[in-house]
């Protein structure tokens, strides 16, 4: 009986204690974040964790994100606490988060320490690949208790992202230069997560040796790489009036063979589950480029 007892006491203690545990994760940073429960009161620190936060089944928790998040719709509604690179510090402790997630690459991180500082908990996310994607998704409903949403969406990206790998896993290399912007030029690097849906279209990044997430680079660098093709993103749906600036470079492989395309910076730079949607265009437009090749004697 004193046993039996005993025991009683001894599981009931244990339920106790590890329903009230604090939860403990690793952010991408390597640096430990504790929870007492999970979030119910979330603050994002760039548009594409507001949405994938949505998509791992937590947008109700979401209560302050910054400009620009703007899917999906249900976003445009949450307060803001300013831009990525520019947080509100004051709007952000005000809504008593009880997380927020930045983005390491992003976010002004001294700004992220001082929030640190005002005692908030913060969970840096730097997702560097494809796959991430589906890693961050799983992440992101251990932090705000929606696993039973987040990791059939997770599974589900799995499986459309090897689906594409093994489509496009023997295609001919295509050489790409990538540009998001202008005025400067500039590109993406080799650690950047578009650099990984070029590799895995069968494409090249011409700019893939370098280290930045988002070099400048010069007119002269891209013509001496003679692209196969050029992606360019802009703002929005529309095509930039500027990707036509490079049709005066006859010479290049690229104008020659009219392979000038434009992708939606908003499925292709996001790094949440919409990627895949701009890889599959990513990938018809390197075959587009292969169907164009000169026909062998």
């Amino acid at each position: 009986m004193k046993f039996r007892l005993f025991f009683a006491l001894t599981a009931t203690f244990a339920i106790y204690t590890c329903a009230h545990a604090d939860l403990r994760f690793k952010d991408d940073s390597g640096q430990e974040v504790r929870l007492k429960a999970p979030a119910k009161r979330i603050v994002t620190l760039a548009p594409h964790a507001a949405e994938s936060l949505y998509a791992a089944g937590a947008g109700d928790t979401l209560v302050g994100t910054v400009d620009y998040s703007d899917y999906p719709p249900a976003a445009k509604k949450v307060p803001r606490v300013g831009g990525y690179s520019r947080i509100d510090l004051e709007a952000v402790a005000a809504l008593k988060p009880d997380l927020v997630i930045a983005w390491e690459s992003g976010n002004n991180l001294t700004q992220v320490d001082k929030l640190r500082a005002l005692g908030l908990t913060v969970y840096l996310f730097q997702p560097n690949t494809i796959a991430d994607v589906a890693s961050q998704l799983e992440r992101l409903g251990q932090l705000a208790g929606t696993e039973a949403i987040a990791n059939p969406a997770a599974a589900g990206f799995r499986q459309r992202f090897t689906a594409l790998q093994t489509a496009n896993a023997s295609k001919a290399k295509v050489r790409v230069f990538y540009q998001i912007w202008k005025a400067p030029l500039m590109t993406i690097g080799g650690p950047q997560i578009i650099s990984d849906a070029i590799r895995l279209c069968g494409g090249e990044n011409i700019f893939g040796h370098l280290g930045q997430m988002a070099p400048t680079v010069s007119v002269e660098a891209v013509l001496e790489a003679n692209p196969e093709a050029i992606i360019a993103t802009g703002m929005g749906d529309a095509k930039p009036e500027w990707l036509h600036d490079w049709d005066k470079w006859t010479r290049m492989t690229a104008v020659k063979r009219d392979n000038l395309f434009h992708i939606n910076p908003d499925i292709m730079q996001r790094h949440t589950p919409r990627i895949l949607d701009g890889t599959e265009k990513l990938c018809a437009y390197l075959e587009i480029a292969r169907s164009r090749r000169p026909a062998k004697p």
